[in-house]
């Protein structure tokens, strides 16, 4: 699969200064590292062309290979007293605590977490909606379970009317699943702790907050109600999949994993480069449910905290976007193995296959955003351009190199939206489809739509209209076209797995 993907990004890359950035970001993001040798000989293909403009470069910035070197200077200047001269990690750490209001290199200790204190606790009944409305604010028709079961919630609309759109989320879905009864949760317990999860997301992050995490949850709270998987999971299973994915970005620093390995930052440094980030968000979730009162699990046994502890970690990680082609390649295989078995009917009696499928269906919520209605997906893709953006500004401040799709004189943003479709969200909401059938067809039809809708803004760019003058406009159907063909070559390759797995089953 990550050959077959390579291969299709480098030939969309050829020749195309916009490709050749779109192509090196979804490489570089969705692709693993550390087990794909084919990355490596995709960037090199990249660099054998030449094409400087590519590189994306800031004047007289330094390459990460002088990292020793960019260092020792720094030090060396500020030791000497030169005012003008920084180093780029001081350079750096000062943009992040002015942007963001945190210290990232403060790694997960009791200074990072905070207490609760914006609000008494237990000392009047629980809010019907688990969070309180801002200026009375009506919080009826936003998270009645009604409106919380249909795609598509206005998560932006319920963020102006409570503080806490992702503790009301979360709430009203343990209540509607009623797992507040099956576990013993006190109900106390369950909104100070999503309160304080909800205070350590960095609200000065414009798009990894409360309010991605609060639309991650009520995405997979819809999702797991197709009827392909009504009587699929545990209720210990539901419990740590909605779980999962309220915390799953908590104190999110608006950086990417690769940023943080780059910067040599103590987070990369304390979790090995490994799903930086990701391994953060649960040590801080984690820690955060040691705090008083805000243990929600507190009535479960050994055996069952250890299990969903388990479960939580297993999911959170596989949100590592690097895990992209390893998650869409078992999903490939769960929906052949249906399909062969002839029934329609899922048959996941193993954990790991039940994982398998949790962990899928969190990707495509955590991916979702394209299949929203427009206007919540351009509000989505403008924050996490703006996200972009800032962690391009901090690369740039820092002599570093601009990662793709970072540099705000130079991306291409509806370009980038149609081939990160075309690329990587339809084959993977199309293959979900596939195993869930007949539903969520109409959330696949809503982000071939927006799809769409991007496409056409292309062309409706004074910059296009120049370019089509002059012949070099065609890297866009081509990557419509070449998607299908990715698809079709996807399957054609699980299919060839299923029939050499039944092969060596018949001798």
């Amino acid at each position: 699969f990550r050959r077959l993907l390579n291969k299709e990004l480098s030939q969309f890359a050829e020749g195309n200064p916009f490709g050749s950035q779109i192509s090196e970001y979804i490489c570089s993001t969705f692709l693993d590292p550390c087990s794909d040798q084919e990355r490596n000989t995709f960037h090199e293909s990249l660099a054998s062309k030449g094409n400087e403009t590519n590189r994306r470069r800031s004047s007289g910035s330094k390459h990460l290979a002088d990292f020793d070197s960019c260092l020792k200077a720094g030090r060396k200047s500020e030791c000497q007293g030169k005012s003008t001269a920084t180093s780029f990690t001081t350079a750096s750490l000062q943009w992040k605590r002015d942007l963001l209001g945190a210290d990232l290199n403060s790694g997960v200790n009791m200074s990072l977490v905070r207490k609760l204190t914006s609000v008494g606790i237990g000392s009047e009944s629980v809010p019907k909606y688990g969070a309180k409305p801002i200026n009375n604010a009506c919080l009826d028709e936003m998270l009645c379970d009604d409106i919380l079961s249909k795609w598509g919630l206005d998560v932006f609309e319920l963020a102006q009317r409570t503080k806490y759109p992702l503790t009301g989320v979360t709430y009203c879905i343990f209540r509607s699943r009623n797992l507040l009864e099956k576990f013993s949760i006190p109900p106390w317990n369950l909104i100070k702790y999503m309160m304080l999860v909800e205070e350590h997301y960095n609200s000065r992050v414009p798009y990894h907050n409360s309010i991605h995490a609060a639309d991650v949850v009520q995405s997979t709270h819809v999702l797991l109600d197709a009827p392909a998987l009504e009587t699929v999971f545990h209720d210990i299973e539901i419990l740590a999949v909605i779980f999962a994915c309220a915390i799953h970005d908590v104190n999110h620093p608006g950086v990417t994993n690769q940023y943080l390995i780059n910067t040599n930052d103590s987070l990369a440094i304390l979790y090995n480069d490994s799903s930086v980030l990701e391994n953060h968000h649960l040590a801080v979730a984690f820690t955060l449910l040691n705090q008083d009162g805000c243990d929600m699990f507190v009535n479960m046994n050994r055996k069952q905290r250890l299990s969903l502890r388990r479960m939580i970690i297993d999911m959170v990680l596989a949100t590592d976007m690097s895990k992209h082609m390893g998650l869409l390649a078992d999903l490939k295989t769960m929906v052949e193995t249906k399909k062969v078995a002839g029934t329609g009917v899922l048959n996941l009696d193993n954990y790991t296959d039940r994982m398998q499928i949790l962990q899928n269906l969190v990707h495509c919520a955590d991916l979702s955003n394209p299949a929203k209605p427009l206007f919540l997906y351009q509000q989505w893709n403008h924050r996490i351009m703006e996200e972009f953006f800032f962690q391009g500004d901090l690369e740039k401040a820092a002599g570093l190199d601009i990662s793709p799709m970072c540099d705000r004189e130079t991306a291409s943003n509806e370009k980038s939206q149609v081939s990160f479709i075309d690329f990587i969200v339809h084959p993977l909401w199309e293959t979900w489809s596939e195993l869930v059938h007949p539903d969520t067809q109409d959330i696949l039809q809503l982000l071939e739509e927006n799809r769409e809708w991007y496409f056409d803004q292309i062309h409706n760019t004074s910059f296009l209209q120049e370019s089509n003058k002059n012949n070099n406009d065609e890297e866009i159907p081509t990557a419509a076209h070449k998607s299908v063909e990715f698809q079709d070559s996807l399957d054609q390759l699980v299919t060839q797995q299923q029939h050499q797995q039944h092969a060596q089953l018949s001798e």
